[in-house]
């Protein structure tokens, strides 16, 4: 059995863009106690149970845990239970497939930067500087913070947030994620559940990555909210999420 922890960047900032196309960025990010299981065992197959906010979870060979698989050249059957939002820049889909990795005994980095940028570093965790195309994880020391999450019963794409922000003439944000005006963009719906969250914990939300979670630091108690509780947004439904930082599980899960 692996865990797969969910991943939270706290800053990002996007410093240029390579010839090839692909984003350079310079993020902080650190690993939450939210987290998927993977329990391996013998047959050859993906089963994936749960639920989680967001969009979908693929079960085809677009699911990131199919192509870990096939990048390790191992076969299972997987029973991935899923917990952390879909689509909602937690990095849900590169935590799953760094799980992977780390069952089959791979560290090679390029194979886990084939995967996606999330994935060296979700391999990693714990917290680290992240920069490149997201293949240089500098480890920095633990801290430990607690913080409260709240993903819209949707996700946004994040190749459509990088091509805005391109659009965008690459703007730099006054806060903590340069994404975050390309995601507001791409999906305005997202200003309201920001709006929501800020009213309720009486704070500034950070966007996650590019999107669709909001967080803001500090416990669900320091905040005066509850854990579970739930929050509408034009008729739509999603529930407050506390999380903390974690650190990274290890080889053995």
């Amino acid at each position: 059995m692996q865990r797969a922890l969910a991943k939270l960047t706290l800053s990002l900032r996007v410093v240029g863009v390579r010839g090839d196309g692909y984003h350079l960025i310079r993020a902080e990010m650190v690993t939450l106690d939210l987290a998927d299981t993977l329990v391996f065992g013998p047959g050859d197959g993906l089963e994936v149970v749960g639920s989680a906010a967001g969009s979908p979870v693929p079960g085809d060979e677009a699911n990131l845990v199919r192509r870990a698989m096939a990048a390790v050249g191992r076969t299972a059957h997987v029973r991935l239970e899923k917990r952390i939002p879909v689509g909602a820049g937690l990095g849900g889909g590169s935590a799953d497939a760094a799980a992977v990795l780390r069952w089959a005994g791979v560290t090679d980095p390029l194979v886990a930067c084939s995967l996606g940028a999330d994935v060296p570093f979700c391999v990693a965790g714990g917290r680290a500087l992240v920069s490149g195309v997201g293949e240089v994880v500098d480890p920095l020391a633990f801290e430990d913070h607690s913080f409260v999450l709240l993903t819209p019963p949707f996700g946004v794409s994040t190749a459509e947030v990088y091509r805005a922000w391109d659009e965008l003439g690459g703007p730099a944000a006054d806060g903590a994620n340069d994404l975050e005006a390309p995601a507001l963009a791409v999906e305005p719906r997202l200003a309201r559940w920001r709006d929501a969250l800020g009213e309720v914990t009486r704070r500034d939300p950070v966007l996650a990555g590019s999107g669709s979670t909001w967080f803001v630091e500090g416990s669900a108690d320091e905040l005066g909210v509850r854990a579970g509780t739930t929050v509408e947004v034009g008729g739509e439904v999603a529930r407050i999420i506390e999380a903390r930082t974690d650190r990274p599980s290890g080889p053995g899960g």
